[in-house]
């Protein structure tokens, strides 16, 4: 478990505020951060949970916080305690988008040479499952960022939009992409050109959210996927999510030749094997991540 405590060393006390060094992963879970809060959970202990944290601010994305969760997830993908993240906010906001008074004043040049929102992709990266728990609002950068997560829950009373249209620019980080994919070219049009929201009932119609919950099981209902995710191998968990990954990024057969390459790769590791005898043997399997 000091893994993470050692990645996080050298890391986050660099940002001034969080004094970790080389401790365990409980000191990491209770780490003072600033704009998120991190702890471990589920049935086995082996889900860890990410909760977004500026309540004044509706939870809206600022530099600081997408830092903060960067680093988070940095410690979570090396630590092999952690099979899956689940990511969520406040009963009011999941986030209501990112921070407009931090980018008022941006100009062209900055965003290029900043390479601004290039953070916000971690989260689109984690090699391990990531479940967004959606309550409340998630517009603009919040919506952004639920869609970057594998599996989106949503309690009954979120919403969600892409309003940037409202105060003069466009989507920017995957909000008229990942939404097309999910929701096709009219509806993503309608939402990124109204600035309207929907709520969960009709994201959850149109395909942007796999679940809808009562708002008050959010949590508990995404860590039970968690926990459900994680009584599977880790490893072939890893390589599933990659090949419905690649669905999005290239042509149907070059996505089913991808599947199938990494199928035929199951069969060189010893979960397959454990897999397959435990099944014919009628026993739980005990997998290893080999």
């Amino acid at each position: 478990m000091a893994n993470i405590a050692k990645i996080c060393a050298g890391r986050l006390p660099a940002m001034g505020k969080f004094p970790i060094g080389l401790h365990s992963i409980r000191t990491f879970a209770s780490a003072n951060f600033e704009f998120i809060k991190t702890e471990t959970t589920g049935a086995n202990k082996n889900v860890a949970l990410i909760t977004l944290n500026r309540p004044k601010a509706l939870n809206a994305l600022c530099k600081g916080l997408m830092t903060e969760l960067s680093n988070a997830l940095d410690a979570y993908e090396r630590d092999t305690s952690i099979n899956v993240v689940v990511l969520t906010g406040s009963e009011k906001a999941f986030a209501a988008g990112a921070d407009i008074k931090e980018m008022q004043n941006n100009t062209y040049a900055d965003c290029i040479t900043g390479n601004f929102l290039n953070d916000w992709t971690r989260v689109a990266r984690l090699q391990k499952p990531i479940i967004a728990a959606v309550n409340g609002y998630a517009l603009g950068g919040g919506c952004e960022l639920a869609m970057m997560c594998d599996i989106i829950y949503a309690g009954d009373k979120a919403k969600f939009g892409q309003p940037e249209i409202a105060i003069g620019t466009i989507p920017g980080a995957g909000g008229t992409q990942r939404l097309t994919r999910a929701a096709g070219k009219s509806k993503a049009m309608e939402i990124c050109l109204t600035g309207n929201m929907i709520d969960a009932v009709e994201a959850e119609k149109i395909g942007l959210v796999s679940r809808v919950v009562p708002a008050a099981n959010l949590v508990e209902e995404a860590v039970k996927l968690a926990d459900k995710i994680s009584t599977h191998s880790p490893l072939i968990v890893q390589l599933c999510k990659e090949a419905v990954n690649t669905a999005y990024e290239v042509s149907l057969q070059e996505g089913l030749k991808f599947e199938k390459r990494h199928f035929h790769a199951t069969f060189s590791t010893k979960d397959r094997k454990e897999g397959m005898t435990a099944f014919v043997e009628k026993r739980p399997p005990k997998f290893t991540s080999e």
